[in-house]
């Protein structure tokens, strides 16, 4: 990483702020990414990196102009896990859609092309486990997530041969703000087991070291997953009994107040 172009979009805080810092520590140049720009600036600061506010979805060129030149890592961090199901406004799932997944897709295009011609590049999705499993109490959520892992999916079967190399980090809980906000299905699923940012970011440029296409920081994930594929009516059957005492939580809480 030492003299890398690194771009971080969402890294105002969180896992986006631990994996700014980790590649400064690597010795990267780093573009700070974040819709608050107080947020992306204090961070490129602490980092002596560069800060780039606004949009993630349109952050390549400013990024470019701010790095001096080619990027070299683009780390599409920036997520939003609104709750709800069918019922949730189309607005709703259309910012869960355009942040979680076409945000890749445009960042990917302005990329890419350059990517081929040099022969390199590198990709990093922060995926969720929701993207390999599901998020209980947030369709929108787990809809989009598994949609922004076949996207990483898609570019790695289709440009690996032309040097382009593809991460899809798929942590469960990280004691991040995402997770506060999750209400009580997020809570019961997650917050047991949750890990600190700063070990997603180790668990990434591990992951880059070696060069894997699944960086998963809870190695119980690969679990989870091999059963949701190889029994799929008991995993979701345990599933569902996980919703069933969310709700019975929530019924006590509600009945508490």
């Amino acid at each position: 990483m030492r003299g890398a172009a690194v771009v971080v979009t969402g890294a105002g805080g969180g896992i986006g702020a631990a994996l700014a810092r980790g590649f400064a520590a690597s010795g990267a140049r780093v573009a700070v990414n974040d819709l608050d720009a107080e947020r992306a600036l204090a961070v490129a600061r602490e980092i002596d990196g560069v800060a780039v506010p606004g949009d993630a979805s349109a952050v390549v060129p400013a990024a470019r102009r701010a790095l001096g030149g080619a990027i070299d890592v683009f780390c599409a961090n920036a997520g939003i896990a609104p709750t709800g199901g069918p019922e949730a406004d189309e607005d709703v799932w259309a910012a869960a859609w355009d942040v979680n997944v076409m945000a890749h897709v445009r960042a990917a295009r302005d990329l890419v092309p350059e990517w081929l011609e040099r022969g390199r590049g590198r990709f990093v999705a922060t995926v969720s486990a929701a993207g390999l499993l599901t998020m209980l109490g947030s369709a929108p959520y787990s809809v989009s997530k598994h949609a922004a892992l076949a996207f990483a999916e898609w570019m790695a079967a289709t440009y690996r041969h032309r040097g382009v190399s593809v991460h899809a980090v798929c942590p469960q809980g990280v004691r991040t703000d995402m997770l506060r906000d999750a209400g009580p299905a997020g809570q019961a699923l997650l917050a047991a087991d949750a890990i600190g940012p700063e070990e997603v970011a180790e668990a990434v440029l591990a992951g880059i070291a070696e060069e894997r296409f699944l960086i998963l920081p809870h190695p119980r994930v690969a679990e989870y997953a091999t059963a949701r594929v190889t029994d799929p009516n008991r995993w979701l059957g345990g599933m569902n009994k996980m919703q069933r005492i969310i709700e019975e939580r929530t019924r006590g809480t509600a009945d508490a107040v």
